[in-house]
């Protein structure tokens, strides 16, 4: 099955090729200006396939990072910004028993980063040259002390983190808590009383908290250097457009705006051949197969607590499939069946019809790669939105999904080898595969389309929703509500007073008779 489908995405390649540069003619190249200096590896992985789309169009492309320059393209200016907040030094085994104490830091390191990002000399130059771009793009998340650089410009914002409920209300499209889980959880469905009210009460407190504790921190410091910009949560809701990370046929689906478009799995491709180690070691697993093991790129395998490396060393020991473990450091006793690197093509593993499953830590870009080369997944997620996307890969049948804290040997043995022996979950993800690649154009072309859209249109103001000129009040009708209550209890009023001047008169009425 995973070999058809392979097959399958190869002609949709060449199809999407050959029409890679139709839409209409180009008046000029634009110059587009792509802002992330807090962003992961993961964030940039999103980015990089839009930038690359529209530099193969024609446009000038400058991406200002936290990381060092690596792509290699003519049309693409890579900046970095050192300054950020390095997942590098942070343990995310310990973040994720205190998920919360985590968030709140963000006030001050943001904060802190919006000051200094602006006394920096590349920085600085590139807002003073600002005007020279026809769009600005900006990571929709914890960028927010760039919005400097939109005043007077159109912005496109993109949401790496998939659909995230308050940039969508930004954009006028407010998510009903009701069944829109919260960026970090999601629950077994159908959801029970106690997980809506967490739900409900998550989806307030955590949009409160960032706009009214955090924003004003970051906003403090910008206003610092450029005292005459408006607030930056005016300038938030001016964006003329949104590419979010996600698609209907693999997420949750979504009443989304014309000014919302989807981009999901814009990172994945085609699988290529692998190295011939890797390729020598993948077919000599025979019918067992091969399981891929990786945790992503922020929390490093060697972040991992001893106990739980030596856990998966001695439950791979067990198993009679070959064992691919991508780990940055050295893992001591483990068994001739398992191969260690420190980095390994993904997706081309992934798409290798002899890997049976997938022990990922639940990211959203792993989770679309392991969709579009339809390999099952067991998630044992880490922190952040991974519990969220955890919870998808349970409730969409594309996988399993396990607690560190529950963890032996045996339950880790017993849950790949059903994943593995069942055939349930290779099909559920075989559809969403299917389903995933089953579009009109590629999310590469759409991009590019819908950018120059909003160059063209001089940031096409036409496809805002007008729920952003309301306020929180009018959009809830509380305005409508007051004066409906007031007309309620003038009416009630003047039937109370009337009452009191007709009743005696049928009295002395009856009294005469």
């Amino acid at each position: 099955m995973k070999m058809f489908l392979a097959l399958l995405l190869l002609a949709a390649a060449a199809t999407h090729g050959a029409r890679a540069l139709e839409g209409p003619p180009l008046q000029r190249p634009y110059r587009i200006l792509m802002l992330l200096p807090v962003s992961s590896w993961s964030h940039r992985h999103v980015f990089v396939p839009v930038a690359e789309a529209l530099a193969n169009r024609g446009h000038q492309v400058v991406m200002l990072t936290k990381f060092p320059p690596s792509l290699d393209h003519p049309n693409i200016t890579e900046l970095t910004y050192w300054r950020s907040i390095y997942e590098e030094r942070l343990n995310f085994f310990e973040i994720r028993k205190h998920p919360l104490i985590f968030l709140a830091r963000f006030r001050s390191e943001l904060s802190s980063m919006a000051r200094d990002l602006y006394n920096d000399t590349t920085v600085m130059e590139l807002y003073h040259n600002r005007r020279d771009f026809d769009v600005v793009f900006v990571d929709a998340l914890f960028n927010e002390a760039l919005y400097a650089f939109t005043h007077e410009l159109p912005l496109i914002t993109i949401s790496t983190v998939g659909d995230n409920y308050q940039h969508s209300a930004v954009m006028g499209n407010f998510y009903h808590p009701a069944y829109v889980p919260t960026l970090l959880w999601d629950f077994a469905r159908p959801w029970h009383l106690h997980d809506k009210v967490f739900n409900v009460l998550f989806h307030v407190i955590n949009a409160g908290f960032w706009r009214f504790i955090v924003v004003p921190a970051i906003e403090y410091e910008v206003k610092r250097h450029f005292p005459d910009l408006p607030p930056l949560l005016e300038l938030e809701k001016n964006q003329s457009l949104a590419f979010v990370n996600s698609h209907f046929s693999v997420d949750l689906t979504l009443p989304l705006l014309p000014s919302q478009v989807q981009i999901g799995a814009i990172h994945c491709q085609p699988a290529k051949p692998l190295p011939q180690d890797l390729a020598g070691w993948v077919r000599g697993a025979g019918e067992a197969g091969v399981v891929y093991v990786s945790l992503g790129s922020m929390a490093r395998g060697d972040s991992m607590p001893t106990h739980h490396r030596d856990l998966f060393v001695r439950a791979f020991a067990r198993m009679k499939q070959r064992v691919i473990w991508k780990y940055e450091g050295v893992v001591p006793g483990v068994s001739d069946n398992v191969m260690v690197r420190r980095w390994l093509p993904q997706q081309d593993i992934l798409a290798h019809p002899n890997v049976k499953v997938f022990l990922s830590h639940g990211g959203l870009l792993s989770l679309q790669e392991t969709i579009f080369h339809a390999t099952p997944v067991l998630a044992l997620p880490i922190f952040g939105d991974q519990p969220k996307v955890a919870a998808l890969i349970q409730n969409e049948g594309y996988g399993r999904r396990l607690e560190w804290e529950e963890l032996t040997v045996d339950l880790l043995v017993e849950t790949l080898q059903e994943i593995i022996s069942n055939p349930r979950y290779l099909e559920r993800v075989a559809t969403a595969s299917r389903t995933l690649r089953d579009q009109p154009e590629s999310a590469q072309d759409r991009a590019v389309y819908w950018t120059e859209y909003v160059i063209r249109h001089g940031g096409a103001p036409h496809l805002r929703s007008p729920v952003t000129e309301l306020s929180w009040a009018e959009f809830l009708l509380l305005d409508v509500l007051l004066v409906l209550g007031l007309v309620a209890k003038g009416a009630h009023v003047l039937y109370r007073a009337l009452s009191r001047r007709t009743w005696p008169l049928q009295g002395i009425k009856w009294k005469l008779d």
